[in-house]
């Protein structure tokens, strides 16, 4: 039986269909202006009826979200936390936690509960998951300073890491790549980090943003692509 695999994004869903630990099939799906209404929940329920899994993984890569230490208990106080950055309507959202005990960091994040509801639904052992926590399990560290970019259709998360240690973690809409470009380095400047000393990783939709990468191995020292956009091999959906 398969293992479904749906990531989901600001504007859209990817999925995977896993038998074996081969991916039998990989797709997405993505609205836009000129898409019906309701497309996204009749692509879901397309999704879901597809087969009858054995297992199903979602992690969420939307931008409702908030970044605490490990072990803080104020689960009530969630919804409010990820107001600050983001807009929240608790009638149509699910409060989510996903924690990172290796970074010691824990990420309160948002769903939608009609999205939430269908899966919970099929009555199918599921695993939940924020991409924040996700991205920050696939990446391998060292004692230095570095910014971690994963790159997703329109969208993009990263992180900046010293000695190990998370020191910023965002996740933002890029409808302008010269824009996106001086956003990083205006957080650059704003946590203290060089960037004659600062190692730069980037991972996911490389090649859709390969003008992004052009422009910013302009200002950068060493950037080093840690994973591209192979069929088949999704950075995030890949992970362990």
């Amino acid at each position: 039986m398969e293992h479904l695999k749906l990531l989901f994004t600001k504007d859209g869903v990817q999925y995977q269909v896993v038998r074996n630990k081969t991916v039998s099939e990989e797709n997405s799906y993505f609205v836009t202006e000129e898409s019906p209404e309701n497309s996204l929940s009749n692509k879901i329920d397309e999704i879901l009826a597809l087969k009858k899994y054995k297992e199903i993984t979602v992690i969420s890569a939307l931008n409702h979200f908030t970044l605490m230490p490990e072990g803080f208990k104020e689960h009530d106080l969630g919804y409010d936390l990820i107001s600050y950055n983001a807009p929240v309507n608790k009638d149509q959202e699910e409060l989510m936690l996903s924690v990172n005990k290796k970074f010691g960091v824990q990420f309160y994040y948002t769903f939608p509960k009609s999205i939430y509801q269908k899966i919970k639904d099929l009555a199918v052992p599921t695993k939940f998951n924020f991409s924040g926590e996700q991205f920050l399990t696939q990446i391998s560290t060292k004692n230095q300073k570095e910014i971690h970019i994963n790159l997703y259709h329109q969208q993009c998360e990263f992180f900046a890491l010293d000695q190990k240690k998370v020191i910023l973690y965002n996740n933002l809409d890029v409808t302008s790549e010269v824009d996106f470009l001086y956003f990083i380095m205006f957080t650059l400047s704003k946590i203290g980090f060089g960037i004659a000393d600062t190692q730069f990783f980037v991972y996911g939709e490389t090649t859709e943003n390969e003008t992004f990468i052009s422009e910013l191995k302009k200002f950068v020292k060493t950037l080093k692509i840690g994973y591209d956009n192979i069929p088949n091999k999704n950075f995030i959906l890949n992970g362990r």
